[in-house]
């Protein structure tokens, strides 16, 4: 990504210290398996080690160092039984979830041959954990509860754990990188109207306002022919471009390519959201014909540009390029009737790591309800299961997560230059119509291949948001 950002895990363990001067084998075993625990954490986060805890001084110990750190999530494995106070200290002064992680060391128990330490040690799926959710209930802490066992391996142990770390890095990635708002939306589009600062206070998100005059004149500092060729070519690479394609035909969009490439790092945007409406004359007119193109290779590389000015769908196509490597911008589209099929897409910018194939780029003499016109960009998303992600606002100002999965299928398309897609939903074309209309989003949602909703469930409880699920 043009702007890394790494999650920051709180993780530490727990048991009764009573235990450990009766039973002197559990110290190494406790310690050996909270190593053991670490190692199975994705190396794609950062830990905040607060050790294993036995006491309710270790605990505040811990708590500090994960509030010094401002953890985006807290992993907690429970070794055998604890009280309460082993855990709350550590988290009591945290807005974070705490996933406890109750896995026990022995697939079964040699029950003749067992004695208390190994029972204890090695065979104690904790029942400890209803107490530690009693707890967190009564302290207004969020939760989760993953069991199984590190014996032989568990895979699901594994996937949840990987999907809390991917979670977690949306937090991080909200509240360590800025978005960019160039321009204003499209008027008159009120659902996608924001106030910043509300952003600021709920979602963690930093908004930079930029004009056009400034965009217009960005890339009149990049003159080195071999970066410029490089990411030419990189164009190249990328898209098929109607009429054929040369590095010469594409060079004032390379250009224009590797100075956002330069503003994003500097100003550390992980989104943006942009309109232009103006006459298109002049160096106006050049960027807004070639910005379509531009702004995908951006999306390409983790940034999410969203149109129409619309930054709560750049926050949700933010959220699936983080846990599923891909975030399209869409829209609903059409309805085939006789299919029972929705048609779902956008123009504009796209996302080529969801196009199952070359995306292709084409001139149009306008784009339509906009002003100007140049370069449309057409990608083909991949058969299968499909995770859609809008995000809407209450009259509060609370966000609220929109989601719903279904399945792309083969079958004809529009060709007139934008993405879409054929998804079929298991409430059928019409019922999907209702059901997420009913559920209030902006017009535009976020989509990615594969079925997400269990993670993105995870990202809700991060930041702690209410969520409606549509249809599975």
């Amino acid at each position: 990504m043009l702007v890394e950002t790494k999650a920051r895990i709180g993780v530490f363990s727990i048991a009764l210290g009573a235990y450990l001067p009766q039973f002197p084998s559990l110290a190494p075993e406790f310690e050996a398996q909270y190593d053991a625990f670490k190692k199975t954490i994705p190396d794609t986060v950062e830990i905040v080690d607060g050790g294993l805890v036995t006491t309710k001084e270790l605990a505040q110990a811990a708590g500090d160092r994960f509030r010094g750190a401002d953890v985006d999530l807290v992993i907690l494995q429970l070794l055998t039984y604890a009280t309460s106070y082993n855990m709350l200290p550590a988290v009591r002064d945290l807005d974070v979830p705490v996933v406890l992680v109750n896995v026990q060391k022995k697939k079964a128990p040699d029950y003749e041959n067992t004695d208390t330490a190994t029972w204890l040690g090695q065979l104690y799926a904790c029942g400890a954990v209803g107490e530690m959710v009693a707890d967190l209930e009564r302290a207004g802490k969020r939760h989760a509860v993953i069991t199984g066992v590190v014996e032989g391996g568990d895979a699901q142990v594994q996937a949840e754990i990987a999907a809390w770390c991917r979670a977690a890095q949306v937090r991080r990635r909200f509240r360590d990188t800025n978005l960019a708002q160039v321009g204003r939306p499209y008027p008159g589009m009120m659902d996608l109207y924001i106030d910043e600062t509300n952003l600021y206070h709920r979602m963690f998100l930093y908004t930079k306002q930029f004009d056009w005059e400034k965009m217009w004149a960005i890339a009149d500092p990049i003159t080195d022919p071999d970066a410029i060729r490089a990411k030419a070519q990189d164009i190249l690479d990328t898209f098929d471009i109607e009429g054929g394609g040369t590095i010469e035909k594409v060079w004032d969009m390379a250009k224009y390519v590797v100075a956002f490439e330069q503003w994003v790092k500097e100003e550390q945007i992980a989104f943006i959201a942009s309109h232009y409406d103006g006459f298109a004359q002049g160096k106006a007119g050049v960027l807004d014909s070639m910005l379509i193109p531009a702004f995908s290779m951006l999306i390409k590389q983790g940034v999410a540009c969203a149109v129409e000015g619309d930054i709560k769908v750049a926050m949700a196509m933010s959220i699936l390029k983080t846990i599923a490597g891909a975030g399209q911008l869409s829209e609903m589209y059409s309805i085939d009737f006789e299919e029972d099929i929705c048609i779902i897409g956008h123009s504009g910018s796209g996302d080529a790591d969801i196009s199952a194939k070359k995306p292709t780029m084409k001139i149009v003499p306008v784009f339509h309800g906009k002003t100007g016109g140049g370069y449309l960009t057409q990608f083909y998303p991949h058969l299968g299961p499909v995770t859609y992600l809008g995000i809407t606002q209450d009259k509060d100002g609370r966000f609220k997560f929109v989601m719903a999965e279904g399945i792309n299928e083969a079958g004809p398309i529009f060709t007139f230059g934008d993405t879409n897609m054929r998804t079929r939903f298991s409430c059928g074309a019409r019922e999907f119509c209702n059901r997420w209309s009913e559920a209030g989003p902006t017009h535009h949602m976020a989509a990615a291949s594969g079925r997400h909703i269990d993670t993105i469930l995870k990202v809700a409880k991060i930041f702690d948001v209410p969520v409606e699920v549509v249809t599975r």
